[in-house]
Formats: structure tokens, sequence, C-alpha cells
């Protein structure tokens, strides 16, 4: 019991995914299927994730365009500016952003879940795999990260048939 409290303890101050790409997202920043969107993070950083659950991708964009310029070093901004830009039909476009937050934190498990389904919407399976693989090694106790990629790539494949 103290061993399943610990871990729950670790579990609740890791920063896990926003959305689930079935319901408003594709599960990268904070939580997982439409778990509480909303941060601490700053008011804008707010307003554009929950325009963001609102699948209101173009209003978030600029918000989340300021608050990359005013701080740099915003992994999870960088974060939801790829997966707006994805969701507006950019694959492409959003994969500088998913690496520019993995840049910032090489174990951002959204930016390579949400960067492993842009690689299976420009066709490439093998480098969605490795996002995979990633997080199939640092989700040592399993991670909605890790699902709803094994699940995106599952898709795409039986799609292929």
């Amino acid at each position: 019991a103290l061993l399943l409290g610990l871990a729950v303890l670790l579990l609740a101050g890791v920063p896990g995914t926003l959305f689930a790409d079935g319901g408003g997202g594709g599960g990268g920043g904070g939580g997982g299927g439409g778990d509480s969107a909303v941060s601490t993070k700053s008011p804008q950083y707010d307003r554009a994730a929950r325009l963001i659950q609102q699948e209101r991708y173009a209003q978030a964009i600029p918000l989340l365009e300021r608050l990359v310029a005013k701080d740099p070093s915003d992994a999870d901004a960088y974060n939801l500016l790829g997966f707006s830009t994805r969701k507006m039909g950019d694959p492409q476009k959003a994969l500088g952003f998913y690496d520019k937050a993995l840049s910032i934190d090489p174990k951002h498990r959204g930016a390579h879940e949400y960067r492993g389904e842009a690689y299976l919407q420009l066709g490439q399976l093998d480098k969605a795999k490795e996002d995979l693989a990633f997080l199939n090694k640092d989700c040592w106790l399993g991670c909605q990260e890790y699902s709803d990629l094994k699940e995106a790539i599952a898709h795409y494949v039986a799609q292929r048939r």
C-alpha cells in the first residue's frame, strides 16, 4: 500500500497529456481525453487550452505564438502550437513545433505522442514507431500518450491493409 501510495503521489506530479485524439486532441500537454486542460501556467495558456478543447485551433494559434515569443522555453506552449497547427491541416509545419518542444524537454510525452501522430499523417510509420518506442520506455507504469499513439499506429496500419 505504501508503494502504491508513493506511485500515485509521483504520478500526480508528472504532467501528462492535454487531450485524447478521439475527443479533442491527440494526447499531450496536461491530461488525457478531455482531462482538466486548465493549468496554472498563465491565463493566456489556459485560454489557448480551452480554445483547443473547443476545437477552435485557429483562435488558439495566435495566443500560443505570443506565448512562445514571450517565453521561448515553454515546451508545453510549443507542443500545443504544434497540435493546433496539425489540426489545422499542416502536419509538416507542426513537426517543427514538436521538435522545438522536445529540444526544450526531450522527455515531453505529449510532444512525442503528437509528433508520432503527425508522422502518421505524413505517411512516416517508422518515425511514428520511434516516438512510440520512446514512450514505451519512458512510461514505465503506462501512460495515456503511449496508449493513444499505439492505438493511432494500429489504426494507421489497419487502414493500409
